[in-house]
């Protein structure tokens, strides 16, 4: 039995592979004042309420873009599950080529999801990760990482919008009743919204004069799902695609 955990800003995803099967799968919020025995606890905790015990696991794979909980999730690991966990940095084994400049700069998530890309899909593939920031990635045919484009994600921007502009509320992303919004945040969900759904299908244009016409478009995140409701670009929604990433490189290391 492995333990995936993939440590981003805004959420810490957790998941329980049998085998290639994801039996169980958490999201949890970011807590970077959190200490390791907190963070022990609560993976215990989830391992407990799966109807597990540490003993059960055979591994942990983690990625992460948060430095300064990598160590401390790492201590909680070892600590309270008994297992130290295969950190997806720059030593690992992953399969792909990574053609950026600095490949280092590559975040773990988007090697991960680039490594679960080309085994579940294959290449050329633009892979969309809709996270704090949103992240096109690119991956050719071969199954070189080349890069990609990033801006900051939905949830980032409707936050920005209710700190710095006085008169605008808070809200959720929901679907507005139109796309002509009648009150504030009918309007403030449909540029939201349907401006990132533009954004989207703008990029994948771009993208694919480049990748070539057979690329693929495969979106994961939060919120892929409400994303890929009002466009016919996105051709795989996969949720937990980083966790089943970190699956194959763990397998792949081991």
């Amino acid at each position: 039995m492995l333990l995936t955990i993939d440590i981003g800003n805004t959420n810490l995803t957790i998941g329980l592979y049998e085998g290639q099967t994801l039996t169980w799968h958490w999201r949890l919020a970011t807590d970077h004042a959190r200490m390791p025995d907190e963070y022990g606890l609560q993976l215990l905790g989830l391992l407990t309420h799966a109807g597990h015990q540490p003993g059960d696991l055979t591994g942990i794979a983690l990625a992460s873009v948060v430095p300064n909980l990598t160590g401390r999730v790492t201590q909680a690991c070892h600590e309270y599950l008994k297992t130290t966990p295969l950190v997806v940095d720059a030593g690992v084994k992953t399969g792909i080529r990574i053609r950026y400049e600095d490949p280092r700069a590559v975040g773990a998530d988007r090697v991960a999801d680039a490594v679960a890309v080309m085994h579940l899909y294959g290449g050329p593939a633009c892979i969309i990760d809709f996270g704090t920031a949103t992240t096109f990635n690119a991956l050719t045919k071969e199954g070189d990482y080349l890069g990609g484009a990033i801006t900051a994600g939905v949830n980032l921007a409707a936050e920005a919008l209710f700190t710095r502009a006085a008169k605008l509320p808070r809200i959720d992303l929901q679907r507005p009743p139109s796309v002509i919004g009648r009150n504030t945040v009918h309007a403030m969900q449909s540029g939201l919204l349907f401006g990132y759904v533009s954004m989207v299908e703008g990029m994948v244009q771009r993208f694919r004069a480049e990748l070539g016409p057979e690329m693929k478009v495969i979106a994961t995140g939060g919120l892929a799902e409400i994303v890929a409701k009002e466009t016919n670009v996105i051709q795989h929604i996969t949720p937990w695609l980083t966790l089943d990433g970190l699956r194959i490189l763990w397998e792949m290391n081991r």
